[in-house]
């Protein structure tokens, strides 16, 4: 039996919720988008929600929105999925890497020696799901007059001193890929703000620059969203803090089976609440380990085995070495966890860590 990286969840509730919107001949960005949209900024507690088609296209919106243009630069961390560095590059601001700290997230002392006068903003990754630091980000931002963009694209629900993130910055983006905390089974996106114009601007933006039905005020894209995942994404959403909660419940039960072992376990801020979008340990005999459990049909991951300042497509920056991240990529390694997962499943997979090491 294959035990996946990640289990979304399929049920009869979520079929009849796409079914029934398929049946109301409301494709592009109606009934169900606009009552999903209420629901998740709601739930984030933000002024504004906007769809889009997926977490690399709401980044990019808010960048445009913000004005990000050439010649300015916005602190990113190396550390994340390129997507994040990729929306930098689309709004022709130059990304500025930083190194991470302990919990894989953007290190607020190293990002304070990357601030020049060129830089405008920037891009923190809840990474894993897990908060930055915001408190001392906030205060970084605040300094130096910068805006701050949550990147919380694998953070559904995170929360930092009781605060659920994508609150705290000018804008948030979030993403729906299939194996993230709230999915909508397949691409998606959505940007939360409290900015009247930052909100304004962006759904224009994701229709082709519309003021209406037949004038364009700008040369937008098509990055808009169906009703169709929408009424899936209302559905899971519905359910999302009780599917944290499972994958928090899990990842202690991993913790306690896999206590004492010559591992780095995650970490949780006492100011933060992790949700577990992957459960990710450490070690230096790494690929060693992933190949013993892939031959007992234990998938794993790694996120991510090239940092993002390492990448072909930006080597023309020449940007600095970052340690910290460059000695982690080497060593992390995903561990199969999400809602749908069974306690017998993580005890299998933790039996199976402590028979490679014993």
């Amino acid at each position: 039996m294959t035990i996946p990286l990640s289990r979304p969840p399929v049920d009869d509730e979520i079929k009849g919720a796409a079914l029934a919107a398929i049946e109301s001949r409301h494709y592009i960005l109606g009934p169900e988008c606009k009552a999903f949209e209420a629901e998740f900024a709601r739930y984030i507690g933000t002024r504004h929600a906007v769809l889009t088609s997926s977490g690399t296209a709401t980044l990019w919106m808010t960048l445009k929105a913000l004005g990000a243009k050439a010649g300015d630069e916005v602190l990113v961390p190396a550390h994340t999925a390129f997507p994040t560095v990729e929306a930098i590059c689309f709004s022709e601001a130059t990304p500025v890497f930083v190194d991470v700290d302990d919990t894989y997230g953007m290190d607020p002392a190293d990002a304070a020696q990357k601030i020049t006068s060129r830089t405008v903003g920037v891009i923190p990754v809840h990474i894993y799901g897990h908060p930055v630091n915001l408190a001392r980000v906030q205060e970084l931002v605040s300094r130096h007059g910068l805006w701050l963009i949550e990147d919380c694209c694998q953070a559904h629900g995170a929360t930092w001193q009781g605060k659920k993130v994508g609150s705290f910055g000018r804008a948030g983006a979030f993403s729906f890929y299939p194996s993230k905390n709230l999915t909508v089974m397949g691409d998606g996106g959505i940007l939360v703000t409290d900015d009247d114009e930052i909100a304004a601007r962006c759904r224009r933006l994701r229709d082709h620059g519309r003021l209406n039905k037949d004038v364009h005020s700008e040369v937008g894209f098509n990055l808009r969203f169906n009703d169709i995942q929408a009424a899936i994404g209302r559905v899971i959403l519905g359910r999302l803090d009780a599917m944290n909660e499972r994958r928090r419940q899990l990842a202690a039960r991993y913790a306690e089976r896999l206590a004492g072992l010559p591992l780095i376990l995650p970490v949780e801020q006492p100011a933060a609440r992790h949700v577990f979008h992957l459960y990710v340990i450490r070690t230096d005999r790494r690929d060693a380990l992933a190949g013993f459990l892939r031959e007992r049909g234990i998938q794993t991951g790694i996120h991510y085995p090239v940092p993002c300042h390492r990448q072909p497509a930006v080597e023309h920056l020449n940007p600095p070495a970052l340690p910290r991240t460059e000695r982690i990529v080497r060593e992390i390694l995903s561990l199969p966890l999400s809602a749908g997962h069974t306690e017998e499943e993580i005890d299998q997979v933790a039996a199976a860590v402590r028979e490679f090491f014993h």
